[in-house]
């Protein structure tokens, strides 16, 4: 039976948590078991091995830890690795260096490049800071348009051109009304950018709908059809709405010496995230949570073949909303302390970069 990380609080006192504390921060700092001589050493308290390992077995059958094959040793199982993070993990601050690292490459890449460079550098980042594997997992974006046009393609069809501020372009066909001419195409257009540079979509569709009175005394009826008719169909998510996905440093956690079967687990992760299944249940996990999520092995059903642990942090666009995710997959053993507060910083940052473009 799965424990809350309050029962494990009022059932271990202080001696079992310290020992307990000491094994998993030793093991994750070395990915070895940990020993009974080897902990009695570490404690700040004088303990015997023997005593060491009474209690061990105590945590044993509490299923926090357990013996990983034939080694005398005792790691964490899944279940100590979550009381541990939930209950006993002391987070500081990023370090000055990975602070200006992040902020450096960050601001540099948003001063050139479009939003789709921006997180592939923090995928890289990310990877390189915490020797996992970087990732991003982000909503179709929506677009703040530099320019929008009407092109006629025939006479009953148009093409409507969108140019975002980030340099992307969106083409889609619509229907004209019948007996359309070109100077009404042309008024479309221009009443149409009026409105829409500068904004969304969602956001010009919100102004016109409101403006719906002066639109009336501003357009002809035909126009006025082409209007309504341009912004129903450009605001469609159309086969758009699949999130997009970046993942750097792979290699990470591919090496020669992994047994077939953890290759296969890990191969067939990375499968998974390019089909993009289960990431949508993924990014409305973020956006209902709130700051750093961590999952470790099994809880998540995108990650539980491959047993990783996950760190993930969303990420916001300038109207606050919850845009993605970036974080780190890695093994369980993950220096959790020192790589949740460099995904919640390298999260910031991104946020800002967002509100920073869409401002300028």
């Amino acid at each position: 039976m799965t424990r809350a990380p309050e029962d494990f609080l009022s059932v271990l006192n202080a001696r079992s948590q310290e020992i307990f504390r000491r094994l998993v921060e030793r093991y994750l700092d070395t990915g070895v078991p940990v020993g009974s001589r080897d902990l009695s050493r570490l404690l700040q308290v004088e303990l015997s091995p023997a005593s060491v390992r009474n209690v061990m077995a105590d945590l044993e059958d509490l299923g926090l830890i357990a013996a990983p094959h034939t080694s005398a040793g005792r790691a964490p199982t899944q279940q100590g690795l979550r009381f541990f993070v939930d209950s006993m993990l002391e987070v500081g601050a990023v370090d000055e260096d990975h602070r200006s690292q992040i902020s450096r490459q960050i601001e540099g890449t948003a001063g050139r490049g479009k939003i789709e460079d921006l997180l592939s550098e923090a995928s890289s980042l990310l990877s390189g800071l915490s020797q996992g594997a970087g990732v991003v997992i982000a909503t179709k974006a929506d677009m703040v348009l530099k320019h929008i046009e009407f092109v006629r393609l025939d006479a009953t069809r148009a093409m409507a051109i969108l140019v975002g501020q980030d340099g992307q372009v969106e083409n889609r066909i619509l229907d004209l009304p019948p007996g359309f001419t070109a100077s009404a195409l042309q008024q479309a257009s221009n009443y149409l950018a009026h409105y829409v540079v500068g904004r969304t979509l969602a956001e010009a569709r919100r102004v016109l709908n409101e403006r719906r009175a002066e639109q009336r005394a501003e357009l002809d009826e035909l126009t006025q059809k082409l209007v309504d008719a341009g912004i129903a169909t450009l605001s469609e998510p159309g086969g758009n709405g699949s999130p997009t996905v970046i993942v750097r440093g792979r290699g990470n956690l591919i090496n020669d010496t992994m047994a077939s079967d953890e290759l296969l687990r890990m191969r067939q992760l990375f499968d998974e995230l390019e089909s993009k299944d289960g990431l949508l249940e993924l990014l409305g996990d973020a956006e209902r949570g709130q700051g750093v999520r961590i999952f470790i092995g099994s809880e998540n059903k995108l990650f539980s073949l491959s047993g990783s642990s996950v760190i993930l942090s969303p990420y916001k666009d300038a109207n606050d909303r919850v845009v993605g995710v970036l974080g780190v997959i890695g093994p369980t053993r993950l220096n959790y302390a020192r790589i949740v507060p460099v995904v919640d910083y390298t999260a910031q940052m991104i946020s800002q970069m967002m509100a920073r473009g869409r401002k300028g």
